[in-house]
């Protein structure tokens, strides 16, 4: 059972918007802290955004600077899933898209346990 099944990549112009989906199952399921990152070409895999539960209906979440104010991350618990909206879409944001799930709130790769196949944004100009 893959743990992490990201969907929602695609080709959108700039300023558009795309909304990323990642389904847990498994022990990925069971993690506290759900993260993206993502791999522009020919560079290393980044942090994008996190989230984590502080009891009951309270999450804590934060973003790389250069996707604040733009990227927004959110679960759905009942569907065992996690979001990320991409708005105001730059070329710059173009790179396979990561779900990583752990216990660490870090924005490290080794911070993260269970990760999905990615997923691709392509911006065009």
């Amino acid at each position: 059972q893959v743990p992490l099944v990201e969907s929602g990549g695609g080709l959108v112009q700039a300023g558009g918007s795309l909304r990323l989906s990642c389904a847990a199952s498994g022990r990925a399921f069971s993690s506290n802290v759900m993260g993206w990152f993502r791999q522009p070409p020919g560079k290393e895999r980044e942090f994008v955004a996190r989230i984590r539960r502080s009891g009951g209906n309270t999450y804590f979440a934060d973003y790389a600077d250069s996707v604040k104010e733009r990227f927004t991350i959110f679960g759905d618990n009942a569907k065992n899933t996690v979001y990320l909206q991409l708005n105001s879409l730059q070329p710059e944001d173009t790179a396979v898209y990561y779900c990583a799930a752990g216990k660490k709130y870090g924005t490290q790769k080794e911070d993260y346990d269970y990760w999905g196949q990615g997923t691709q944004v392509t911006v065009s100009s």
